[in-house]
């Protein structure tokens, strides 16, 4: 469900006209609708009303401090992997008690800045993470709250790229190891143990794997109690996908049930991160039809690219599209392609696309997650706006990049400057 509809033939989102921001923001731009983010995270969040739970929005998804906000707003906390999405949510006002703190590579400028905040626990994927981890917190004197994130090594079906808890996969520890891991950390004078995570991968769109690797972690825990080591905090990660194109995805309401049926008998709060399953259908990205090319092969020359939008590219990610100006249900295959210098920049490729015309304007679908936070400057290209409809309004929730900020931050050397 979400909030992106024709009315009188032209594409809203909510009840703003499309074409209407396009003209006062220009193109391209990422669009988010706050009805669907608020609703999406309703629906997930209360799945799970009925048992001790915090929902920490996976903040690589979707960074805008906006969103991060709304989400705050609600009740939710943040999953976050590095310094700068600690700093994004503490900017927007998440609770440093709703945070959970993942990463195979935490430095100690990290680690301390999240002791410092008073975050909810960090989770710990190595050895020698948790000795950095005892260094600062000993420095610091404070007691340094963590979890250990095990690899259950649980095939997640989904692309290799966004598997995580495979044996192969560079995340977490091997969840045979993990008890002495456990026992090591119990020894250090400035670790709390208060946790167990685990996640397996994104785009999961079977609840199987989910049930899989929590009984796995179930027993895990137990193997723990023998050892006199209580584990009160169980963080399952995220990983609940989205359709995109023919997938069946589980509701939250059934991903809810089967969780909530294998956690019987553990006595845990329970920690969940989703990230794609909140954002990934309240965000579009506009973009406008500069060139047709045919010949041979059709191609629909856009001004959005993959610095804009990595994932076709990256992934070979499928993202519906339609028509913003107009409604248009004729189709055709075509290439839909960007500016960038390079033969994989495409946005669709040999996909049945909306019949386009030079000037329209064109509405990646599904595109709130992975979208603008993969963005980059690439063939140094500013990174586009981001836009937030809310009702018949519409917000400016961060400026495009202007040619002046590509460049802040260097500088010509004193012997390159003309004499």
């Amino acid at each position: 469900m979400h909030h992106f509809h024709y009315t009188n033939g032209v594409l809203h989102c909510e009840e703003v006209a499309i074409p209407e921001i396009a003209a006062a923001v220009g193109t391209p731009f990422y669009l988010y609708s706050a009805a669907t983010l608020t609703q999406h995270f309703r629906a997930f969040d209360g799945a799970f009303a009925d048992m001790p739970h915090q929902t920490c929005f996976a903040v690589k998804s979707c960074s805008n401090i906006a969103i991060l906000r709304l989400f705050a707003s609600l009740g939710g906390g943040a999953d976050i992997v590095s310094g700068g999405e600690l700093y994004r949510a503490l900017a927007a006002g998440v609770d440093p008690g709703k945070i959970v703190y993942s990463g195979v590579g935490k430095s100690a400028e990290e680690i301390r800045a999240a002791l410092a905040a008073g975050i909810l626990m960090l989770n710990v994927e190595s050895v020698q993470e948790l000795g950095a981890i005892q260094a600062v917190a000993a420095e610091l004197k404070v007691q340094a709250p963590v979890s250990f994130r095990v690899n259950p090594d649980v095939d997640p079906k989904t692309h290799a790229y966004i598997s995580t808890g495979l044996a192969k996969n560079k995340f977490g520890i091997p969840i045979e190891e993990a008890v002495q891991v456990y026992l090591t950390a119990r020894e250090m004078q400035n670790i709390s143990i208060i946790g167990v995570s685990c996640h397996i991968g994104s785009q999961l769109t079977e609840v199987s794997p989910f049930v899989e690797s929590l009984r796995k972690v179930k027993r895990f825990i137990g193997r723990l109690a023998e050892k006199g080591i209580t584990i009160s905090i169980l963080d399952l990660g995220g990983g609940l996908g989205i359709r995109y194109h023919q997938e069946t995805p589980p509701q939250p309401a059934e991903y809810a049930a089967a969780i909530k049926k294998e956690m019987q008998g553990l006595n845990c709060t329970l920690i969940l991160e989703p990230g794609r399953v909140l954002v990934g259908n309240a965000g579009i990205l506009v973009t406008k039809v500069l060139y047709i090319k045919a010949g041979t092969k059709k191609f629909i020359i856009v001004d959005a690219g993959m610095n804009d939008l990595a994932r076709p590219s990256l992934y070979g990610a499928h993202h519906g599209m339609l028509l913003a100006n107009r409604e248009e249900a004729a189709t055709e295959e075509a290439d839909v392609v960007g500016p960038i210098c390079e033969t994989g920049d495409f946005l669709a490729r040999e996909k049945e696309v909306p019949a386009a015309r030079r000037g329209d304007l064109l509405a990646v679908m599904s595109a709130g997650a992975y979208g603008f936070s993969m963005s980059s400057n690439y063939n140094s290209r500013p990174r586009v706006a981001e836009v937030l409809a809310h009702g018949a309004e519409f917000h400016v929730i961060r400026a495009r990049e202007t040619c002046e900020q590509l460049v802040q931050g260097e500088t010509i050397p004193e012997f390159l400057k003309a004499k």
